[in-house]
């Protein structure tokens, strides 16, 4: 059955079967793996997914293409979920000991919410394996001081190892997309890299430092810390934000939560 790509979807087909073996080969999926596919498509890497497990869950967003999938793949083999990604309970799939092992194709204008929405459910993830434009995956990686490194970087960083594996030019998919893709492997922390008292404050810390790149530490946080604060953690509060590492930022975020008790507000002034 032919499907027309939908721009809405932003839906990009791969089908070089090269790539797609490299991708196979990079997740060494195992038989008896519980992993999650997102976004299947027309089923490129689904296919060679099923060739080593025992079954295969898929989660996809285009109604006319599960419909395919249904048709392509016998029901005990992919157990297809009809649903957007962003609002789907991977974690409900399984409990421990077993966890997930979550890949897919991730469309750009979700890559960045998906991610976050898949760390808060870490607990149940052992690894995921993305495609992702070439350029998110820079910024995924990215070291602080560098032109790619900001909200993204710390973010992911805080609660996943980040490896980049290997480039896929545009020629690889139908259509071709303007841009490079890149595979990326994310693996959870058992703990994050550094303890953070309140989420959200730590969130908006970050947030407050990277939408005002040019600006000192203290005048990007300057509602949520004073001077003093900030070099009482052993940090100039004379650099740019865009220099600290994620640790650093887990220590201010901490302070400026510390503050919020203890004023009794909700905020930053």
């Amino acid at each position: 059955m032919s499907h027309i790509p939908r721009k809405r979807f932003g839906q990009h087909f791969l089908h070089d079967p090269a790539w797609i073996a490299r991708i196979v080969q990079a997740i060494k999926p195992e038989a008896d793996d519980f992993m999650v596919e997102i976004g299947p498509g027309q089923g490129a890497l689904t296919a060679p997914l099923l060739e080593r497990l025992e079954r295969l869950h898929a989660v996809e967003l285009d109604r006319d293409l599960t419909a395919q999938l249904r048709h392509r793949f016998p029901p005990e083999r992919l157990i297809l979920h009809s649903a957007n990604a962003l609002a789907f309970d991977f974690a409900a799939l399984t409990a421990p000991p077993r966890l997930l092992r979550i890949v897919g194709n991730l469309p750009y204008n979700i890559s960045t919410p998906l991610l976050f929405r898949l760390l808060e459910q870490r607990h149940a993830i052992v690894d995921m394996h993305f495609m992702l434009q070439r350029e998110v995956v820079e910024r995924m990686a990215a070291e602080p001081g560098s032109k790619r490194y900001g909200r993204l970087t710390v973010m992911l960083s805080l609660y996943a190892t980040i490896e980049p594996l290997f480039d896929i030019g545009p020629g690889a998919f139908k259509p071709p997309p303007r841009v490079w893709s890149s595979i990326v492997r994310l693996t959870p922390r058992t703990r994050p890299l550094a303890a953070i008292t309140d989420s959200t404050v730590f969130a908006q810390v970050v947030s407050s430092v990277f939408s005002q790149r040019r600006k000192t530490l203290a005048n990007g946080l300057k509602h949520w810390l004073s001077k003093e604060q900030i070099l009482s953690l052993g940090l100039d509060p004379s650099v740019r934000g865009e220099t600290l590492a994620a640790g650093s930022f887990a220590a201010l975020a901490n302070l400026a939560h510390q503050n919020i008790i203890s004023s009794g507000r909700e905020g930053p002034e």
